[in-house]
């Protein structure tokens, strides 16, 4: 039976050398990408909104025509 805990010894090397070999933003990088999802994700709640209240008064208007 393998020993569990050599496994996990293994992988763990295995990880750190993988983890090593990465190559990590800078700190201007990092902002940079923050920022542009910030940004993404404010424009993409905004649209959400606006399409979400549109379908609502187009709704709305039908349902008010027909009844």
């Amino acid at each position: 039976m393998k020993n569990p805990f050599r496994s996990i010894r293994i992988f763990t090397g295995e990880m750190v050398g993988e983890l090593q070999k990465a190559s990590w933003p800078t700190r201007t990088e990092l902002r940079d990408s923050t920022i542009i999802v910030i940004v993404a994700s404010a424009l993409l709640g905004v649209f959400t909104s606006i399409s979400d209240f549109a379908l609502y008064q187009v709704v709305d208007l039908f349902t008010r025509w027909v009844s």
